[in-house]
């Protein structure tokens, strides 16, 4: 059975498979102070490494940065007696969407790397993540934009929502055009699709109006997706 023991901080290393590559240091810090006022309420998830008196982490990277700000030497860990890499991706993977959201494009490239790796289908992910399909295809669409745009993303200049509707732009100085303008004018998604409906011209006035509610939906059922860590339905 796992067990729960007391190990030192240095003998761990961190999990190769952490899709999370940012970590906000403002809230790291604000976990850390809770830490060395509390102690650490939740151990962390380890699995015993190949090298003698070693441990890699499966689950729990925020709380063992906290603890290193905080100075601890020690921290609390459950010993998992085996786990495959699969299964140390899918751990991390889930306890990063449900406690803390990974940004969009970490969220896409954790999204992709089941299904280049371990072959998993867009149905099979969203299952394990427990999402809709059509969001786990959506977020992992961000991927099809150019590197400064995802870099943008993940900074929160701009939006996933925005970049969900830059990503049905295939023409790249177009596409920068427009970014341009969502962060000169503030555009928001709603006028960002009027703008990419209008420059492809395939969409007639009444067919806008309709998009323009189906993509304010997806966006609030995504969002709310990824705040809750489950499936939600509007109706």
């Amino acid at each position: 059975a796992d067990n729960i023991v007391t190990i030192a901080i240095d003998k761990i290393k961190p999990n190769r498979h952490q899709p999370r590559k940012t970590f906000n240091e403002e809230k790291l810090q604000e976990l850390a102070d809770s830490v060395k006022q509390n102690g650490l309420i939740e151990p962390v998830l380890v699995v015993r490494s190949v090298a003698p008196g070693e441990y890699e982490l499966i689950a729990g990277e925020r709380r063992l940065r906290a603890c290193k700000i905080a100075g601890f030497k020690d921290i609390r860990a459950i010993i998992k007696n085996s786990a495959s890499d699969k299964e140390k991706l899918d751990i991390a993977l889930v306890e990063n969407i449900q406690r803390e959201d990974l940004n969009p494009i970490e969220e896409a490239r954790a999204y992709r790397k089941y299904a280049e790796e371990y072959k998993y289908t867009q149905e099979q992910i969203a299952k394990i993540v427990n999402k809709n399909r059509s969001v786990v295809a959506n977020t992992m669409r961000l991927l099809n934009l150019p590197d400064n745009v995802q870099d943008m993303i993940m900074k929160g200049v701009i939006s996933s929502g925005h970049g969900k509707m830059l990503a049905s732009i295939d023409d790249d100085s177009k596409l920068n055009e427009i970014v341009n303008q969502i962060i000169q004018q503030g555009l928001t998604v709603r006028d960002l699709e009027q703008i990419v409906s209008i420059s492809k011209n395939k969409i007639s006035k009444g067919q806008n109006t309709s998009k323009k509610q189906d993509i304010e939906i997806l966006n609030l059922v995504e969002e709310l997706q990824r705040l809750f860590g489950t499936k939600i339905t509007i109706t």
